[in-house]
């Protein structure tokens, strides 16, 4: 057997079948069950000339629907492709483009975005829609979900596949439009699924992972409060069932804290995978307004985004059993370590051990060395994604050769502590040049959100004749409560050194964030630079 994940699955399938593998809403699975149901779609898919290589958009709400999906196009060596629920007509025929989709599956209410996305391009293999209410018309032919499945058959019977098929994400960052990381099986299940043994070594064969789960070893019930359009949830929910655990998901196209806390008790969910104060602020005041069993959850983990030091410790007092985890990684490296509360360095900055394929690189490609004080970029070797789809400039870019190997370097600053540690300072693309000085979004971002009133803060830099960029907050506040400058100004000096405090303001209502929680830095700079135009 080969580190495919329609194989491991399977593999799993039939090691635990009567475990149970989904609770979304309504729908609870076995892994016997969703296994049938994804045989059913993989079969209808390739009835409609669906097959190996072929790239399929997944324009779904999180639910059972998106996991049958991209396990059923697994089956038949295909690739789902992730694509963006809040995206607009113009958004979506790129990534129709971009994406080279034969297909798509999509809910029934964004029909009228695919027939504007779609229109002059040759009609899909397949357009699947999902019934939710809406009574939208496609342009072109299209079937029910249900329906297309009823036609398929519960068994297997599918070509052999290989660890070397490949799983696209795509990814948009902060900025720019989204780009697809194509990575193989086996590279991912190891760089990004933890080697099939969360937190430990990894497998050593396919037949361990299967005994693994029936062993129960790793077995864990988790949930991912990210929408599957981002690649963490999407690899939670990888990790879950190669574990033979339970996947619990919030059905639905939008985050509500009320309700994870409550499917936390309901379902006994174990693992909480969030991603950073965007989603841990409403958990926050979510569980110091009401009364919620948490005796199951074990462990929180943010990934995609850093939990302030001010919000985690909030999350610590309220939940004392429970640990509190930030993991770093991107689409591009896959997991790079995790740091919790107690490893984090002397200025309060996350703080993780790399792994023997995880360094700090100046940019000659040489290694930082630690307790040098010098900055670098994170890079990683080993396995790696083959690069971006249909992107040899941006591949180049972040995928780099020094000194015979190959490395990715997804664009972090970071120093290396001596006793090895890596300290995480900032996402270069955003770094801010103010007379010379770097100032690091995500430093000052923190020190905001440590004040008692502010709830969510973006920092971005706007022109300055004197210093060429200025820094500028944008932030909303509790009770939206009015705060000066000079307020501002005088609590991060407590935190953050004098050229980092905001020299601009901008009070809103609400912070925007991407669907995956993710900063709209775009947004944020519009904001402030339409005040510093004023």
């Amino acid at each position: 057997m080969e580190y495919n994940l329609a194989d491991l699955y399977e593999a799993v399938a039939d090691a635990v079948p009567d475990n149970e593998a989904l609770a979304s809403g309504d729908v609870h699975l076995t892994y016997a069950e969703l296994d049938k149901r994804a045989n059913r779609l993989a079969h209808f898919l390739q009835s409609r000339g669906i097959g190996a290589g072929d790239h399929v958009g997944l324009h779904l709400y999180n639910g059972h629907e998106f996991v049958e999906s991209i396990l059923a196009l697994f089956k038949i060596r295909a690739v789902g492709i992730n694509v963006n629920y809040r995206f607009v007509a113009p958004e979506v025929r790129y990534m129709i483009e971009n994406a080279d989709l034969k297909g798509m599956i999509t809910q029934r209410r964004f029909i009228p975005v695919i027939n504007d996305a779609s229109e002059g391009f040759e009609p899909f293999e397949a357009l699947i829609v999902i019934e939710d209410g809406s009574d939208a018309v496609s342009k072109q032919e299209s079937i029910e979900y249900e329906t297309a499945k009823a036609q398929g058959s519960e068994e297997r019977g599918f070509k052999s596949r290989s660890g070397d098929d490949l799983y696209i994400i795509y990814t948009g960052g902060t900025t720019g439009m989204p780009k697809g990381v194509m990575w193989r099986h086996e590279d991912l299940f190891f760089t990004g699924l933890q080697g099939g043994s969360p937190g430990g070594e990894p497998v050593e064969s396919p037949e361990q992972l299967i005994e693994q789960a029936k062993e129960g070893w790793y077995t864990v019930s988790m949930l991912p409060c990210a929408p599957f359009i981002h690649g963490a949830a999407q690899w939670t929910q990888w990790i879950c069932h190669l574990t033979g655990g339970k996947l619990v998901l919030q059905h639905g196209p939008s985050f509500d804290a009320k309700r994870i806390l409550s499917l936390v008790a309901e379902e006994g969910a174990s693992t909480l995978s969030l991603v950073g104060d965007a989603m841990a602020i409403p958990l926050v005041d979510e569980l110091s307004a009401g009364n919620y069993d948490m005796e199951n959850l074990v462990v929180i983990a943010s990934a995609g985004a850093i939990l302030s030091p001010s919000v985690q410790a909030e999350l610590e007092a309220l939940l004392p059993d429970t640990m509190i985890i930030n993991s770093f990684g991107t689409s591009e490296s896959g997991d790079l370590g995790r740091a919790a509360g107690d490893e984090e360095s002397h200025e309060g900055r996350p703080s993780f051990y790399m792994g023997e394929d995880v360094t700090v690189l100046d940019e000659d490609g040489n290694q930082i060395e630690p307790g040098s004080g010098k900055m670098g970029l994170v890079a990683r070797s080993g396995r790696l994604p083959l690069g971006y789809y249909k992107d040899p400039e941006k591949t180049a870019e972040r995928f780099k050769e020094f000194n015979g190997k190959r490395w990715v370097v997804p664009g972090d600053f970071a120093t290396v502590e001596a006793d090895g540690r890596i300290t995480f300072l900032g996402r270069g693309s955003k770094c801010i040049n103010t007379g010379g000085e770097k100032v690091f979004p995500e430093e000052v971002e923190e020190a905001l959100k440590a004040h008692p009133d502010i709830i969510d803060a973006l920092v971005v830099g706007v022109a300055d004749p004197r210093f060429g960029s200025k820094v500028a907050a944008v932030f909303n506040t509790r009770d939206d409560k009015e705060l000066t400058l000079e307020e501002v100004q005088q609590h991060c000096r407590q935190h953050v050194a004098g050229y980092k405090i905001p020299r601009q303001i901008t009070i809103t209502k609400t912070v925007s964030r991407m669907p995956s929680g993710k900063p709209d830095y775009k947004w944020a700079e519009e904001v402030a630079s339409q005040q510093a135009g004023d």
